[in-house]
């Protein structure tokens, strides 16, 4: 059964929050396949200290099919620009298939890039248009940004000089380069998150980082570094592997580790709930569903509001 008019259902919420589970029974219960949002789990053997819960896709005994994870090896550099063309070509193909596409993740950028209806594309900087506007006031600014015939892809792209003369640099490559395709589906999400209160949320963030560390995950990056994976690239890509790799470095004393990691994954599941208020604010609905229900409850409350009485 597909979505009603959705195009897709999107699950968010902040590390910890259980959102796996629950989008893959939202695909189980509508023939959908999961599209992952998270900037992190592209990479092989990056299990752990990304969150890979491959158990929460199975559902009944039924694997639900998941995309754009495990597609990179380490050590590769992923961003937002291969994630749009990456998630349009799983998507696509999972509606082609008149299958149900649920997009499930925390990386806010990742999920509003690909909602807002806009492409996003490696615009060069022109010094030498931004030397031409620079004694402009925001007015005019305005004024040059409003005479380009393209789309305004975010009104916040009016707020400030420096986002307006990069919104003038964008529209001037478009106007440069008109055979660009800059085409982008409009999707019409359906859109959940799923939240805990602060001290609930805290202590599900802390046993799952004890749970890891004691499934392997100083292995996982013993392995990383084994198989050639930089140092560098390993802070790069934060959280978890950052901080173990120095206490494997000698850095900090596993202790030291613990608490500096434990912290910096709650300030990270802070921010993820600034990016997503900040989504609705900016005009996304999202249906927030209490963590503390049932699983039963919080698709019912799903279905209730994908099919209003």
């Amino acid at each position: 059964m597909k979505a009603s008019h959705y195009d897709i259902i999107v699950v968010l919420g902040p590390t910890a929050s259980g959102k796996t589970a629950f989008a893959a029974q939202l695909a189980y219960r509508f023939g959908g396949e999961i599209i992952s949002a998270d900037s992190r789990q592209v990479y092989r053997g990056m299990d752990l200290g990304t969150g890979k819960d491959y158990g929460d896709y199975r559902v009944e005994g039924l694997q639900i099919p998941y995309h754009l994870v495990d597609i990179l090896d380490p050590g590769a550099r992923y961003n937002v620009y291969e994630y749009q063309k990456d998630f349009l070509e799983v998507y696509h193909d999972i509606r082609q298939r008149d299958r149900q596409p649920v997009l499930c993740g925390g990386s806010g950028l990742y999920i509003e890039s690909v909602l807002q209806g806009y492409r996003l594309i490696r615009v060069p900087l022109d010094p030498a248009l931004r030397e031409e506007l620079a004694s402009k006031s925001l007015e005019e600014l305005r004024e040059v940004l409003l005479s380009y015939p393209i789309k305004l892809h975010n009104t916040t792209d009016l707020n400030s000089r420096k986002r307006a003369i990069r919104a003038i640099e964008i529209a001037r490559y478009y106007a440069d380069n008109p055979g660009m395709d800059i085409d982008y589906p409009q999707i019409t999400p359906v859109i959940f998150g799923i939240s805990y209160d602060r001290p609930a949320q805290r202590r599900r963030i802390t046993d799952r980082l004890k749970a890891r560390l004691k499934e392997g995950m100083i292995q996982e990056v013993r392995n990383l570094l084994e198989r050639g994976v930089t140092r560098a690239d390993l802070e790069y890509y934060g959280l978890e592997y950052r901080y173990v790799v120095r206490y494997l470095s000698g850095e900090l004393s596993y202790d030291q580790m613990f608490e500096k990691l434990n912290t910096a994954i709650h300030q990270f599941a802070k921010r993820q709930m600034t990016w997503f208020r900040r989504m609705q604010r900016n005009g996304f609905t999202i249906h927030w569903l209490d963590g503390h229900t049932t699983m039963d409850q919080k698709i019912q409350h799903a279905w209730n509001i994908i099919y209003p009485a």
